[in-house]
Parts: C-alpha cells; sequence; structure tokens
C-alpha cells in the first residue's frame, strides 16, 4: 500500500470515529448543536477574528475530549463488562476532562460573548 493510501485510509478512520460518536452520544450532539448555534451568534454579533479563534479553540477542545471519552468508555467495557471500581474511576474521570473543559468555555463564552450581547440587547429594547 502506498503511503498516501495510508494517509487517506487514516482520515477515514478518524472521520468514521466523529460519526459514530455523533450518531450515538447524547452529548457530543449537544456540544455539536452548541458549536453551531455559538458559531452563528459569532457571526451575528461581529465578534472580532482574535475572539472567535478562541471560540474555535474551546470547541474544538470539548469536541477531542468528548471523542476521547467515548474512547475510553469503550475500551473500558471492552475490558472490563462487570462493573468495578476501577472501571468507574476511568470513565467518570473521563467524562470530568469534558465538564471542565465545557465550563471553562461556557466562562470564555460568556467572557466573549456578554458586552456585545448586552449591547445588542439595548439597541433592541431602548430604541
Amino acid at each position: 500500500m502506498k503511503a498516501w493510501d495510508r494517509f487517506v485510509r487514516s482520515f477515514s478512520y478518524a472521520l468514521q470515529g466523529i460519526v459514530h460518536t455523533v450518531k450515538t452520544q447524547r452529548n457530543m450532539q449537544i456540544h455539536v448543536t452548541a458549536a453551531v448555534l455559538v458559531l452563528a451568534a459569532a457571526w451575528w454579533l461581529q465578534i472580532p477574528r482574535s475572539d472567535v479563534l478562541l471560540v474555535f479553540f474551546s470547541i474544538a477542545l470539548v469536541i477531542a475530549l468528548e471523542l476521547v471519552n467515548t474512547a475510553v468508555e469503550a475500551v473500558v467495557d471492552l475490558a472490563s463488562p462487570d462493573w468495578h471500581s476501577k472501571a468507574k474511576i476511568a470513565k467518570d474521570a473521563s467524562a470530568a476532562a469534558v465538564l471542565v473543559v465545557a465550563f471553562v468555555s461556557v466562562v470564555i463564552g460568556i467572557m466573549i460573548f456578554g458586552p456585545p450581547l448586552y449591547q445588542k440587547m439595548s439597541e433592541w429594547f431602548l430604541s
């Protein structure tokens, strides 16, 4: 197999992982929906490019950790089909990583979107 074929195949596998996670994980569906809404709001509010880059980074980090969380859960379920305290720790810790990054992303979102959203609402209600 040529190097290019292996390269393309690796992207195919990665895309399959994303598609599987979006189709099967409710939290990933929520993250993707929130990302689309946040990016639409960034366009609507004309958020500066540097702030949009921070939003993109936050979105990518949340989605990446959700993918890792899905992988950890799958491996733990495969290795330990019965309940085990260490399996619970692994699953809970990977879910907690997503929660931490999602929380920080919300804080970043409030700081970036708060002032322009407040300005837009003030224009609507005070005019």
